[in-house]
């Protein structure tokens, strides 16, 4: 039986997936500048995030602005930018930018690294620095850094205006680990009673819980596997709202946190998971719970 090497590990990362390919529209991400920040710093010119267009921007969107939160794939996301006469390195005005949430940062980020051969995953989970006292769920990228042999966590989505906004005092282009939660270390926390359940999730909705950080757990196992779906997308194993979770529900999420918290020691059975359990693969049809309906994918 082959062993998967750190080297195959990474070549897994350095390729695009099913959202983050760029298909026809690869010139729009290149040539790029092989740097984190250059890359942060141009799609922040090309995105406006849907929750902050007012707060922080001064903008009222429509409701078919706000339609574009729902885009699944890099290539759609590039294609309705090439559209407006986007060049990624000049950007959009700010009322012409194409609007989404956290989660369209992160995996428009990954696939302009991806797009140049450099490892790059985004992951799901939670952020300290929006509501104090408070998880917020929320997305970032990784990326691995060859100088430093580490993974480097970014968040693509603060810029300027955001910085001083939400009043960041530290890195957004290395995160630290105890400011951004992915969803296997909130779930471990909570599980061993070192952390209230109650303050992860959607202040906006006022939805949070134990249910809630099962659902990312899930979602962040799923783009691990190269399968970023929209954070309002329900599959598998997902609890309901506020539903209790019984024995055999903790130990599989259990499991599944264990191995997106080690994703690099896990590599081979968090694939083998993903592939063979239906709990946890995507499947060709999903729940949107936003528009509440069912969706092909």
């Amino acid at each position: 039986m082959q062993t998967t090497t750190a080297h195959d590990v990474l070549d897994y990362y350095a390729r695009p997936g099913r959202m983050t390919s760029a298909d026809g529209h690869a010139d729009l991400l290149g040539p790029l500048p092989r740097e984190a920040g250059a890359c942060a710093r141009i799609i922040q010119g090309l995105l406006l995030h849907e929750h902050l267009a007012a707060p922080a921007y001064g903008i009222t969107l429509s409701a078919e602005q706000r339609a574009e939160s729902q885009i699944r794939p890099a290539e759609e996301m590039l294609e309705r930018l090439r559209a407006r006469g986007a060049q990624p390195q000049a950007g959009l005005p700010v009322e012409e930018r194409l609007v989404g949430t956290c989660r369209n940062f992160s995996v428009l980020f990954v696939a302009m690294l991806r797009a140049q051969g450099i490892p790059a995953r985004a992951r799901c989970g939670f952020g300290g620095y929006f509501v104090p006292g408070f998880f917020e769920d929320h997305w970032v990228a990784e990326y691995w850094s060859e100088a430093e042999g580490r993974w480097v966590r970014v968040d693509a989505q603060i810029d300027d205006v955001q910085r001083r906004l939400l009043r960041i005092d530290f890195d957004v282009l290395d995160v630290p680990h105890d400011r951004f939660l992915i969803a296997g270390d909130a779930w471990a926390r909570c599980r061993a009673g070192e952390a209230d359940p109650a303050a992860f999730g959607l202040s906006l909705l006022k939805l949070s819980g134990l249910w809630f950080i099962a659902g990312n757990l899930l979602r962040d196992a799923a783009a691990l596997n190269k399968v970023e779906m929209l954070p309002w997308d329900v599959w598998g194993a997902m609890p309901g709202p506020d539903e209790p979770l019984g024995e055999e529900q903790l130990a599989f999420f259990d499991h599944i946190a264990a191995l997106t918290r080690a994703p690099d020691a896990s590599f081979d059975e968090l694939r083998a998971l993903y592939e063979g359990d239906e709990r946890l693969r995507v499947p060709a049809t999903i729940f949107n719970a936003i528009r509440n309906q069912p969706e092909t994918i």
